[in-house]
């Protein structure tokens, strides 16, 4: 199936007679006949449902639906996107191991990364996505676990080079993990270019209606973790907590990883999203490929009337010919990139808060990336946390304007711009 079809089909086919839509399993626990069946699920020799916080079937049909529109063999929903980057990474490493991760990320990620992780023992390595090749080989040690990246970075759009990092990543035997939030898998596959781990925010594009906070991790099922055994013990060892079971031998390639991340870090962080939840974030990828067809169209048009205008100082969008990643977002994502420009008001600071407050049909929000068109100045807000250098490194200027377009008409948007500005 193409994606467009992928989006209202897969992930849940119905029997004769059952509900067309994805039922609502509200429920917290599942009653069986007998001790042993039960028995037989906690110890993960079958599969099915016994208590909603390891899994659901409403959790479980929209978890393989993004699988399949990732090309993943396996995934994983969490309660929030910063869930979703948590346990993608915890679940390989732990105190005393090593993770690479590209400066240019959401600063939440960063911070979660560089200051509530590191207490936990992890050390990060934090690199230029645009750092030479012997500064890349530099990074790795011998206790590294994986590498990280996004897709398109949050809010700088810096198109992230999957290929070359997931070649770097490999080489030295760890996995590449990719925030593909901003591409969302109509724009871009990451793992076809290589990516192992693809993890999402979905309360961004893909429910795209402000609705449902969410996360999913998506394992594509291809990295041998039984070939690097001695790095991933936590896949290739015994969980003696499970009757000395071995993810990577009981579950393979295609399941281990998903596996290990339920059993363990579901079972006892318990990040699990709501049926209800689920079911609204089901709704929202129904429409995800009409809708980013049209963020993408609609911010092009928005970046063209940008970069024209003589009160812009300065405008940073992916589909501008003119643009530094122009040529790298042409090969990973020839179909459009993400609906987010980053620019700049002559002026500075001062200038870029006062057109903010002079706008209309755009809102103030800390959201981004939904049906509505929303604006945002990050460093006073989503990376103030960071400092000027760290700002400086995650590409995120003091004047820098994110702006979220929409699906709404373009033309009261560029108005909407146009009168701001005047």
């Amino acid at each position: 199936m193409k994606q467009e079809t992928k989006c209202i089909q897969a992930g849940y086919v119905p029997g004769n007679g059952e509900p067309r839509m994805i039922p609502i399993v509200q429920s917290t626990t599942f009653k069986y006949d007998s001790s042993a069946d039960m028995a037989d699920l906690f110890d993960l020799k079958a599969s099915g449902y016994f208590y909603t916080r390891l899994a659901n079937p409403t959790n479980d049909y929209v978890a393989a639906k993004i699988a399949a529109l990732e090309g993943g063999t396996a995934a994983l929903l969490t309660s929030s996107g910063q869930a979703a980057s948590f346990f993608s990474v915890f679940n390989l490493a732990g105190a005393g191991d090593h993770v690479i991760a590209s400066t240019a990320i959401y600063g939440g990620t960063y911070n979660l990364f560089n200051v509530t992780m590191r207490k936990m023992g992890i050390d990060f390595t934090f690199i230029d996505p645009e750092c030479s090749d012997e500064e890349l080989e530099a990074a790795f040690k011998p206790n590294t676990k994986l590498v990280f990246g996004e897709t398109i970075a949050n809010p700088a759009l810096i198109v992230f080079d999957i290929e070359r990092f997931a070649n770097a990543a490999h080489a030295h035997g760890v996995p590449l993990i990719i925030d593909n939030t901003f591409a969302t898998p109509i724009n871009c596959r990451p793992i076809e270019w290589g990516a192992d781990i693809v993890m999402h925010s979905t309360t961004k594009y893909m429910d795209g209606h402000d609705a449902t906070v969410g996360g999913v991790i998506v394992d594509g099922g291809k990295f041998d973790w039984m070939a690097h055994a001695d790095k991933f013990p936590g896949l290739t060892t015994p969980d003696e907590s499970y009757h000395g079971l071995t993810y990577a031998k009981d579950f393979g390639k295609e399941g281990a990883y998903i596996t290990k991340a339920t059993a363990q870090l579901m079972r006892d962080l318990g990040s699990i999203p709501s049926p209800m939840n689920c079911y609204i974030l089901n709704l929202g990828l129904e429409s995800l490929a009409l809708r980013m067809e049209r963020h993408c169209s609609n911010a092009q048009a928005v970046a063209e009337f940008l970069e024209k205008h003589p009160k812009v100082s300065w405008v940073n969008y992916p589909g501008l010919p003119g643009n530094k990643y122009y040529e790298r977002a042409k090969k990973y994502m020839p179909k459009g990139t993400c609906g987010v420009i980053s620019f700049g008001i002559a002026g500075g600071r001062a200038a870029a808060e006062e057109f903010m407050g002079k706008l209309k049909v755009a809102m103030i929000a800390t959201h981004v990336a939904d049906a509505h068109t929303c604006v945002l100045h990050p460093a006073s807000s989503t990376h103030r946390q960071l400092s000027d250098e760290e700002l400086t490194a995650a590409g995120v200027s003091p004047d820098l304007v994110r702006f979220s377009v929409g699906i709404e008409n373009v033309d009261d948007i560029i108005e909407d711009l146009k009168q701001a500005l005047d």
